[in-house]
């Protein structure tokens, strides 16, 4: 009788690839679900206000996010799943060497032959995202209008959901489709050394991109506008020079058309600093906590208004060691280890892409015995057979990012800041509901940033001494 290994050495090496993907795919997933559970437990189970947190958070809050962190759970539970099976489906029946077959005679009704590869590649990335918005509709629309809905964060209509989707879509493929056209090519007449042209090329999209998101894109999305002048416009300039940030423009988002989440970032390279400030996060600014004006059935075509019986958003000073926290992050370097961490893997990943996509065996494991796509061979290599190393980086990044959190913060507290930056912090942590108890592995695999006992103890040490 022949050992479980003796039969796996005797499959053939295609087979073996194939299984392999699968069955590492479905032990990440029952991974995540077991950590899942064990979070689910925690939001089932602990009911009452520890005594740490008596002081910082009231049980009526604390029960709201419980309730909220408890649906978001199972909704992921069951998204996952759903997300899951779909994906072994897709491989075990052959669904995307059917998807590049379809494209191939689209392409070919549009008058483009087998030796336009780059076009029917074009073709099947539009069918493949086509396919992914669609299936993944329901999913939104039940997170949007079930889950945020229910727990007070939705403010979009709809229609406004619809809109925002199309657009997202459609803006999503004007960036998608020639940044892969130009991708392909280069990786076609690179020759030997394609992959260094491949990295270089890629470098200077995300800049670009990093440069032009919040300046032309994003403004598609939700409208921007300066900052007021007064008190508060003034500070962020202060505290900005203060450490010799290059502060350009600080811009409102009206982040409350979409979400009552709130959020801060900058953006920008060398000289040309941008600061954006969700409206929800300022108290004086947010749509959230003004009454509907005289007149006003409190929802308009596209975004709804619902007053709340207690303010959302946090004042000047909070605001300003929110601020100081983020601009910790520049100051001590973080956002350029980021960008040379990501490039570093996207030069490793391209050079190992060059490396094994001469092997025939891993196109045949995936159902393409006759043809090896570049296209096909980047989305198997690198969604497939990276998938080990790519959850090992994702938790190393992990461990990484909470160190730079706590950096940023104690960066923040040499600025004065350590006070308001911990009452922020209780504020930010209601307005979101977040629940400030968690299982401690899966704190460990998902939280990029520390849990907000850790972060309050270290500020609250900084302000005792």
């Amino acid at each position: 009788m022949a050992l479980p290994g003796e039969l796996w050495a005797e499959l053939p090496a295609e087979r073996r690839i194939f299984c392999s993907v699968l069955l590492f795919s479905w032990a990440v997933y029952l991974w995540e679900a077991f950590l899942a559970h064990r979070q689910r437990r925690v939001y089932r189970t602990t009911t009452h206000v520890p005594q740490e947190l008596g002081q910082i958070m009231d049980s009526e809050t604390f029960e709201k996010s419980r309730l909220y962190q408890l649906d978001k759970s199972t909704f992921s539970f069951w998204s996952g799943l759903y997300s899951e099976v779909e994906g072994t489906m897709i491989l075990l029946c052959g669904g995307i060497p059917f998807l590049w077959k379809l494209s191939g005679q689209i392409s070919g009704h549009a008058g483009f032959g087998q030796e336009y590869e780059i076009v029917q590649s074009l073709v099947f990335l539009l069918l493949a995202t086509l396919f992914s918005a669609v299936t993944g509709l329901p999913w939104s629309l039940y997170n949007t209008f079930v889950i945020e809905e229910k727990h007070g964060f939705n403010q979009q209509t709809l229609g406004f959901f619809f809109k925002d989707a199309i657009k997202k879509f459609v803006v999503t493929q004007c960036i998608l489709l020639p940044v892969t056209s130009l991708l392909l090519y280069i990786i076609k007449i690179g020759g030997d050394y394609f992959f260094i042209y491949a990295w270089l090329f890629t470098l200077v999209v995300s800049l670009v991109l990093v440069t032009i998101y919040a300046d032309y894109i994003a403004p598609l999305f939700d409208k921007f506008i300066p900052l007021p002048e007064g008190e508060l416009k003034q500070q962020i300039e202060t505290m900005a020079k203060s450490i010799d940030f290059p502060l350009t423009k600080v811009y409102v988002v009206e982040g409350s058309k979409r979400s009552s989440h709130s959020n801060a970032y900058f953006y920008g390279f060398f000289k040309n600093k941008r600061i954006v400030l969700f409206d929800t996060l300022l108290e004086d600014y947010s749509a959230l906590n003004k009454e509907p004006a005289e007149g006003e059935d409190g929802e308009n075509e596209e975004t709804k208004s619902k007053t709340k019986s207690k303010k959302q958003g946090c004042k000047n000073e909070e605001v300003l060691a929110v601020l100081g926290h983020e601009l910790g992050h520049w100051k001590l370097g973080h956002t350029v280890k980021n960008i040379i961490i990501s490039q570093m893997n996207s030069f490793l990943c391209f050079f190992l892409f060059a490396v094994l996509i001469g092997r025939k065996e891993l196109f045949t494991a995936f159902g393409f015995y006759d043809t090896q796509p570049t296209l096909i061979g980047l989305m198997i290599i690198f969604q497939f057979i990276f998938s080990p190393y790519n959850e090992v980086l994702s938790f190393c990044l992990t461990v990484l990012s909470r160190r730079f959190e706590f950096q940023a913060d104690a960066f923040a507290k040499e600025l004065g800041k350590a006070e308001d930056l911990y009452s922020a912090l209780i504020k930010l942590n209601k307005d979101n509901l977040g629940f400030p108890v968690s299982d401690w592995i899966f704190s460990m695999w998902h939280y990029s940033h520390p849990p907000l006992l850790e972060r309050l103890q270290a500020l609250k040490d900084a302000k005792q001494e």
